[in-house]
């Protein structure tokens, strides 16, 4: 009985490192397909009900919302191009969902991207994606300066809602 549970940990373990390298080429495959603007191989990597978070407060997106945002910058031949320097990927016991956070090379210098991966049919999703803007602590205190304007403007009107 012992070595049954200790081969079935094994065999989980393994199935999870695998998985872990599939969701890296998955998101890696993603980055790669914005960069090159490829607009269905970028949404076919998502599911239905994704979600997509921008680094602006008004960048909360379901899919077909995203879809209409994104559609006019991949008809232009150049979307966003992003490749991750630091990757890490997590995968529950099932082996149905994934987490990761990620460090990403970007035209707007440093940013962080995380999110969730749902496998569907046997193939892993991305389900909900965030994307941030990294900022160094030394250096809050001045962004905080830059966007407090529009930063109060926008809570006074969702605490309005």
């Amino acid at each position: 009985m012992f070595m049954l549970v200790v081969l079935l940990s094994l065999q989980l373990r393994s199935q999870a490192q695998v998985d872990k390298l599939e969701i890296g080429n998955i998101l890696d495959s993603w980055h790669s397909a914005a960069g090159s603007a490829d607009f269905d191989a970028y949404f076919n990597l998502m599911t239905s009900d994704a979600v997509f978070i921008g680094t602006d407060a008004s960048e909360n997106w379901q899919i077909e919302e995203f879809k209409a945002y994104a559609k006019p910058h991949f008809e232009k031949g150049k979307a966003w191009n992003f490749k991750a320097v630091e990757r890490q990927v997590y995968v529950n016991d099932e082996g149905d969902y994934a987490w990761f956070d990620e460090l990403l090379n970007t035209q707007m210098k440093l940013c962080r991207g995380s999110g969730v991966l749902r496998k569907e049919s046997g193939e892993w999703k991305i389900a909900h994606y965030v994307l941030s803007l990294v900022i160094p602590n030394e250096n809050v205190s001045e962004v905080v300066l830059i966007k407090q304007e529009k930063d109060d403007r926008i809570i006074k009107d969702l605490i309005k809602q």
